[in-house]
């Protein structure tokens, strides 16, 4: 059990074991919590801030290679199971991890502070529809089709991935959500290109990072492995239940990211 707390090629030494096991329970809670609805990042990225003589940037970095593991597993998983119209997720996917890319850039230049807030709004206000329209995202029916339809779909990816690089929590959710109020798609449906497009946001974000030399790769591949195991269980169980299931969970991490978020507005202040 050694190699556990000294984690080779981590860059970090005298790890304990109990800091891996609390790392691979986050990472576990947040591969399920992403397949299913996204904001799984709300769990992961606070517990790897705790681990002591880790900067902010190797967190994010390590942080975001764990994600695209479970990302993977959870839209293969999708793609197998509930075969998501590829029409309208790969370019979604495409534009998204421009999008992503360019956050991650405007990132070092823009205090996350600043965009906080906004996001926050924007977070109560998707709470307010998805409460008040019970109905809406209970069954898949597209509001456009042709141009139209991949026009707003590759909109909504640009715009969300720029938020993945720029800030990054809730990235899922905000993919869900536009996708069921812009185009039409029900929660399950949405869920299932959401994983595709967020793998390409994910992999955007490390585009960047990797250069730099911040990713602690033992770390990285012992959060990678729970973020799969987790990014399974929650695709097969989101598939399973449907689309109501995904709907309370949905509404639920919503109302974590908006005190979560909101705290952090009101600690700036």
């Amino acid at each position: 059990m050694e190699w556990l707390t000294t984690l080779p090629g981590s860059g970090l030494e005298d790890i304990q074991l109990s800091t891996v096991l609390m790392v691979i329970i986050a990472g576990l809670a947040a591969g399920w919590i992403d397949a299913v609805v996204g904001g799984g990042g709300l769990i992961q990225l606070p517990i790897m801030l705790l681990i002591p003589g880790i900067t902010p940037v190797q967190a994010l970095a390590t942080n975001k290679m764990g994600s695209i593991f479970g990302t993977t597993t959870s839209a293969i998983t999708y793609y197998r199971r509930a075969h998501p119209d590829l029409r309208t997720a790969l370019p979604m996917a495409g534009i998204a991890l421009i999008g992503s890319f360019a956050g991650a850039i405007v990132a070092t230049i823009i205090p996350a502070e600043i965009i906080k807030p906004v996001i926050v709004l924007a977070l109560i206000a998707v709470l307010l529809f998805t409460a008040l329209k019970p109905t809406a995202g209970t069954l898949t029916e597209l509001r456009y089709d042709g141009a139209t339809h991949l026009t707003i779909a590759c909109l909504i990816g640009l715009s969300v991935g720029f938020y993945d690089g720029v800030l990054g929590p809730g990235t899922g959710s905000f993919l869900i959500i536009a996708m069921v109020m812009f185009l039409g798609y029900s929660f399950l449906a949405a869920s299932a290109k959401a994983k595709i497009v967020n793998l390409a946001t994910n992999a955007g974000a490390l585009m960047f990072f990797l250069p730099s030399g911040h990713l602690l790769w033992g770390l990285g591949l012992i959060l990678g492995v729970s973020n799969m195991i987790g990014g399974y269980i929650g695709a097969r169980m989101a598939i399973s239940k449907g689309a109501k299931f995904v709907r309370v969970i949905f509404l639920v991490v919503v109302s974590v990211l908006i005190v979560r978020l909101g705290w952090d507005v009101v600690a700036a202040w």
